[in-house]
C-alpha cells in the first residue's frame, strides 16, 4: 500500500464473489474495509491472468500493491475450488501440496506452472525470513561454517588447481 495506507488483513468472499482488503487510512486514522468484486471468474479461468488484472486496475493497484502475489493466487483458488464444488478443507489441503517446498522433489521434471507455485513460495520464505538493516537482528556480513552432508570430489579442495578449465 502507498504511504497513507496500512494494510491489515485481505480476504475473498464466496457469494457474491469479491476481494476484500482491510487496511487504516494513516491521514484519518481510521480503518477501513474496501470490497473488489470478482466478476465473470469461473472454474475454468485462469487465476493468474485475474490476479494480474486485479493488480493493474487503477481503481484497486494501490489496496493490493502490499498483497502478495501468492497470497492472491491461493484466494482467487480458494473461490475457484468452490465454485467446483470442493470444501473449504480439501482447497486448503491442496493449495498447501502446492505451495509446499519438498526438499526431495525433482522440479526439474515438473511443468511450467508447478515450477512457478514453487518459486513463489520460496520467495516469500525468503523474504518473511530476510534480516534486513533496521531489523533489530540484523547483522552485517555474517560468516558460519556449515558440514557437508554429502561429500563429491568435484568440491574437495585439493582436487586439483583452477589452472584445470
Amino acid at each position: 500500500m502507498s504511504h497513507q495506507y496500512s494494510l491489515q488483513k485481505c480476504g475473498i468472499r464466496f457469494d457474491p464473489p469479491a476481494l476484500f482488503v482491510t487496511y487504516t487510512d494513516k491521514s484519518a486514522g481510521k480503518t477501513r474495509c474496501r470490497t473488489m468484486p470478482i466478476r465473470n471468474f469461473t472454474k475454468t479461468s485462469t487465476v493468474g491472468r485475474f490476479v494480474e488484472d486485479f493488480r493493474k486496475n487503477p481503481r484497486h493497484k494501490k489496496y493490493l500493491e502490499d498483497v502478495p502475489k501468492s497470497q492472491l493466487e491461493k484466494l482467487l483458488r480458494l473461490l475457484q475450488d468452490n465454485l467446483r464444488g470442493l470444501s473449504l478443507d480439501q482447497s486448503l489441503n491442496e493449495i498447501r501440496k502446492e505451495y509446499s517446498i519438498d526438499p526431495n522433489e525433482d522440479l526439474n521434471k515438473v511443468d511450467e506452472e508447478t515450477l512457478r507455485k514453487k518459486k513463489t513460495a520460496m520467495e516469500d520464505s525468503f523474504e518473511k525470513n530476510r534480516k534486513k538493516p533496521g531489523d533489530s537482528d540484523f547483522e552485517y556480513e555474517v560468516e558460519r561454517d556449515f558440514q557437508p552432508v554429502e561429500t563429491c570430489e568435484w568440491d574437495s579442495a585439493d582436487s586439483g588447481s583452477d589452472a584445470d578449465f
